[in-house]
């Protein structure tokens, strides 16, 4: 961006900003009962460095803002930014006041750019960030879309043979009980259950669903799911990705901007919602405070691939860490995408194929009996 702001309208002293800011990336923030995503504070940055760019001072922009938003949450929010700068405090301050909006990351890195009165700039960063952590979330949600879709499918498959189709057969298999084969009688006993049973079968799974999905949200459940991405085949690869993309990219922009190392590699530990990778940052953390160095840290990891290692060792002995993390965050960012795209190309015959198997066997078990006394009456 080729405008950069003045002293008085962007970048009065931070007198409210922490000495020492907690970083924070969310992608999806809780107000009251209302939630303001990561869409609605990509478009607050990207017609903020529009208007900026024109030539529009800080305040003015953000009452032109206020002034063209219909979301009465986020017209609240901009005019206590408008009036927090006409009190005479600095914007990283002011937008410190909103924490459902903006994340302690996105405050921090403004902060700095007052300091360095390249707002604009640090602005368009910071939407670049958002938008590619959107596009990452986007591309992981639709690989997984379509074989959801699919079990949900088979469920529903399964569930209408068992309790429309097989009670049609239901005398005429009583008739040969003692010759039926034995998946017949397996899906004629879960015919008749479901039949029968149908609301404790629902009240069952519905608790059975809660009591998994609130045991997921205690330490120990979150733990174990952190376990299962960071150590399942082929899975632990895509989140290893993911996890670094997210990190290096925020430690590459904090460094970039002016914040000190400790600070980024907290910010990375907050942006990354897993335990066993957040043990990892924390190791490094401690390795940069006791003067060992960020690559030291990086090479003491056994799912760090070597590029990594060799690219960060390089970064700190040159003196360019900055770019080359944001360098590497960008790779990832792009062989994740390539590594989604084969994995759900990968995954949707699969899906299909045992879709396919669980059918035929439902089927087979129907008409393996009538072949059988077919036979017999021959």
């Amino acid at each position: 961006m080729a405008i950069e702001l003045g002293q008085a309208d962007t970048a009065p002293k931070r007198v409210d900003a922490p000495a020492r800011p907690r970083l924070r990336l969310d992608m999806r923030i809780q107000l009251g009962s209302s939630a303001i995503g990561v869409n609605e504070r990509m478009l607050f940055t990207e017609r903020l460095v529009l208007l900026l760019d024109t030539g529009v001072s800080l305040v003015e922009a953000l009452k032109a803002m206020q002034s063209q938003t219909e979301d009465a949450r986020i017209t609240a929010i901009l005019g206590s930014l408008a009036d927090a700068l006409s009190e005479g405090k600095s914007f990283s301050a002011a937008l410190s006041r909103h924490p459902e909006m903006f994340s302690q990351t996105y405050v921090s890195l403004v902060g700095a750019a007052e300091e360095g009165g390249f707002l604009p700039q640090v602005l368009q960063q910071l939407h670049s960030m958002d938008e590619k952590h959107t596009q990452m979330r986007a591309a992981i949600v639709s690989a997984l879309s379509y074989p959801a879709f699919l079990v949900v499918f088979s469920i529903v498959v399964v569930i209408f043979v068992l309790v429309v189709i097989f009670p049609k057969f239901h005398d005429l298999f009583e008739s040969m009980h003692g010759d039926l084969p034995g998946p017949t009688l397996v899906l004629m006993f879960a015919s008749g259950f479901l039949r029968n049973y149908w609301m404790q079968t629902a009240l069952l799974a519905g608790a059975g669903l809660w009591w998994l999905l609130a045991w997921l949200k205690t330490p120990a459940g979150a733990l174990l799911i952190d376990k299962l991405k960071m150590r399942t085949p082929l899975v632990k690869d895509i989140f290893v990705q993911i996890y670094l993309s997210q990190t290096l990219g925020v430690i590459g922009m904090s460094l970039a901007n002016g914040v000190p190392v400790a600070v980024a590699l907290k910010a990375s530990q907050d942006v990354v919602k897993n335990a066993i990778f957040g043990r990892f940052l924390e190791s490094l953390r401690i390795n940069v405070n006791e003067g060992r160095g960020i690559a030291a840290g990086f090479n003491e990891s056994a799912f760090v691939p070597p590029m990594v290692r060799q690219m960060i060792a390089t970064g700190e002995q040159t003196g360019n860490l900055a770019k080359v993390m944001t360098r590497v965050a960008d790779f990832y960012a792009r062989e994740l995408n390539r590594r989604i795209t084969i994995f759900a190309k990968a995954i949707e015959p699969i899906m299909l194929l045992v879709m396919g198997v669980v059918v035929g066997l439902i089927v087979a078990a129907l008409i393996l009996p009538i072949f059988k006394l077919s036979r017999a009456i021959h």
